[in-house]
């Protein structure tokens, strides 16, 4: 009997329908804004729940109770279009340059093409005789059924590659970073790596519950509930933190991804590094005569200002000369000023977070792990 509220189906219920509501709100954030990266992410949170919708009225007893329903036609699969919406949201958040363009709808390609395809199946299906007094028609079950197999494993591989040029753009913008700012802990979007650890754990979840159930034992709809539980705990989760997430003070780098990865590569190459040195000496004084290092929000740009090179020659300057990146480079005359002031009895009553903000660092994280990586060890061990 219709409708069932059991153990199964009231959570995935109570869940979606939270889901739905978290995906309109984007929507609307995303209007008000007119900001893409809201609107990308609804798309994505509202086709999760909806892919969830066939499972939670199945719980519930629909096919059971309605056995010549046309549902299955209705609830037509748009997964093939969750690939490209996860890679779209994050080259949107982590390129604010990009704009969405005639050759991105190539992305969307597969999902069209399966959409139409499904269409016309129930149109063929639907001028047939006794259409109205069956579950599926006859092209519905040999093909619609028949193929479905060919379309998970198309799904598959193109999810697999959209979340590999995800996490391969959000590391080339994570580089980027460390060659721009001498802080970086607000620009690093620790948000959108768990973002894609999130999808990336449900895509193994369910290759693995794929292969189990097609090679090594028959699963129970009981047991193959759990993903559709776990899906809906990540839209719930994304929804919220997407939704107070800002990504509006990401930076502009002025470098793109391609000079960063040759800069990052010169620091291990033996090229020639006296063309350099005077300006690194000049540069070293610069640092050092107006302790340029203890504004927090020094970045390459505005040392590029101060010290009268251009940002793309301040960049070779650092990365060859110094044989450091940008970040490493401030922060060594910020460690060598905590590690002097905790060493001085002067100080002895200041904690060592209150040195290390007053040095130039804006966060705990940041220098803990900025201090163990210059200095060899850690602050409070340092102090001992």
């Amino acid at each position: 009997m219709f409708p069932d509220f059991n153990l199964y189906s009231t959570p995935l219920l109570v869940l979606v329908s939270q889901g739905i509501i978290l995906s309109f709100l984007l929507l609307g954030k995303a209007m008000k804004m007119t900001n893409r990266s809201y609107l990308l992410l609804a798309m994505l949170l509202l086709i999760t729940c909806y892919h969830r919708t066939t499972y939670t009225i199945g719980f519930m007893g629909w096919y059971d109770t309605f056995r010549n329903s046309k549902i299955n036609y209705y609830l037509i699969s748009l997964a093939l279009a969750t690939g490209p919406l996860i890679y779209l949201y994050i080259r949107s958040c982590v390129d604010k340059n990009s704009k969405f363009n005639k050759k991105d709808l190539l992305h969307f390609i597969p999902v069209l093409v399966y959409v139409l395809w499904n269409i016309y199946i129930y149109i063929y299906d639907s001028q047939q005789a006794g259409f109205d007094d069956t579950f599926n028609g006859v092209l519905k079950e040999s093909l619609g059924f028949k193929y479905w197999t060919t379309v998970t494993t198309i799904h598959t591989i193109q999810l697999a590659l959209y979340l590999f040029l995800s996490f391969r753009m959000y590391s080339k913008y994570r580089t980027s970073l460390i060659h721009h700012f001498s802080n970086t802990y607000k620009y690093e979007l620790k948000w959108l790596r768990n973002f894609l650890y999130l999808f990336s754990f449900l895509f193994i979840y369910d290759v693995l519950q794929s292969i189990t159930d097609g090679f090594i034992l028959d699963l129970h709809w009981t047991e193959e509930w759990w993903f559709q539980f776990f899906s809906i705990l990540v839209v719930i989760y994304l929804g919220v933190k997407g939704y107070f997430t800002s990504t509006e003070s990401l930076p502009d780098l002025s470098m793109d991804l391609e000079e960063t990865n040759s800069l990052e590569k010169s620091r291990f190459q033996n090229l020639d590094k006296t063309h350099y040195l005077e300006e690194l000496e000049s540069l070293k004084l610069l640092m050092s005569s107006e302790q340029l290092f203890l504004d927090p929000s020094l970045s390459l740009r505005s040392l590029s200002q101060r010290s009268g090179h251009p940002p793309s020659q301040l960049s070779k300057i650092i990365n060859i000369a110094a044989g450091q990146n940008f970040n490493d480079f401030v922060n060594q005359y910020r460690v060598e000023l905590v590690k002097e002031r905790i060493s001085s009895p002067d100080t002895a009553h200041l904690s060592i977070l209150a040195i290390a903000l007053d040095a130039g660092f804006n966060s705990k994280a940041t220098f803990n792990r900025v201090f163990k990586k210059l200095a060899g060890s850690s602050p409070s061990s340092f102090r001992k």
